[in-house]
């Protein structure tokens, strides 16, 4: 008992550690809560584009000497608007569209990453350095999750009937165009978020592992996103654990325990999970 209570208690005892649990709790939160809706409207691959399309962003805000959030937002919301810019004006369809757009701006970033000092670390930039996680990184990270959270609290029920059904959203009185675009905008806020925790090649994990998880569990609205945050926490914390311990990737340990909770999900689930619909099925066949 007293091995598992040093095991807890040692990477406490150090402020970067503090600092990194509180950043990865914020960054799965927030994450989780917004995967939600986008596994069920379908846009996890809008949400893959623009957690690679804000990479020329962050590399100008570290050349220009601003908080790389400022021009990490911009190139999201931007990449974001081009999407739709493509798809409105030309015969090309949108998953086509966000290919374009989120290759060649990520291509733009690994461009400028090239030319920029060295001071500027590659490797951070796209897999993250929570362990690296500054106070200032710290109230950034809490400020915009807590923009998105209020947000997604006010907006709740907008949200979920988008989601659901936009004919009906439009019927109530809601338009379904400011709704898609708050819910983008919530995107690009939550890509900044996670991205000082995981980096921009795996942020998108944090956008569809809890959601798609959740997704597995129940057919309620309320209970995703409860699970959702649970699993997402959860494995944020252990990962980081795991890291300081076995000295990892802590990006890389967070996604990979997300992975092992919606494989244990995807197998084990009572209703959805591939086991567990051929238990209930085998019980249903010997009550018969």
């Amino acid at each position: 008992m007293s091995a598992v209570v040093d095991w807890i208690v040692a990477p406490l005892q150090f402020e970067f550690m503090v600092r990194a649990l509180l950043a990865a709790v914020v960054a799965g939160l927030v994450g989780a809560v917004l995967s939600c809706w986008l596994t069920l409207i379908g846009w996890s691959l809008l949400g893959d584009a623009v957690s690679h399309a804000v990479l020329p962003g962050v590399v100008l805000s570290y050349i220009v000497g601003i908080p790389f959030g400022v021009g990490a937002f911009v190139f999201g919301a931007g990449a974001v608007g081009a999407i739709g810019v493509v798809r409105r004006t030309s015969r090309v369809k949108e998953d086509a569209a966000i290919g374009v757009v989120f290759t060649g701006l990520f291509a733009l970033g690994i461009v400028l990453v090239s030319r920029t000092p060295s001071d500027t670390d590659l490797f951070h930039i796209l897999f993250g350095n929570l362990l690296g996680v500054s106070t200032a990184d710290l109230v950034q990270i809490g400020a915009l999750g807590a923009v998105v959270l209020l947000v997604v609290g006010l907006k709740h029920r907008d949200l979920t009937l988008f989601a659901f059904d936009r004919v009906h959203s439009h019927a109530v009185g809601i338009s379904p165009r400011r709704t898609e675009v708050l819910l983008l905008g919530l995107l690009a806020l939550s890509v900044v978020t996670a991205l000082q925790a995981v980096g921009v090649v795996l942020v998108v994990a944090m956008l569809i592992i809890p959601g798609a998880t959740a997704y597995l569990l129940t057919d309620r609205m309320e209970r995703m996103l409860l699970y959702a945050s649970g699993t997402s926490v959860l494995t944020s914390v252990l990962g980081t654990y795991l890291s300081f311990h076995v000295d990892l990737a802590t990006g890389g340990t967070i996604v990979v325990c997300q992975a092992l909770a919606f494989v244990a999900v995807y197998l084990l689930a009572p209703r959805h999970g591939l086991l567990g619909r051929r238990l209930t099925r085998r019980r249903a066949r010997q009550a018969a």
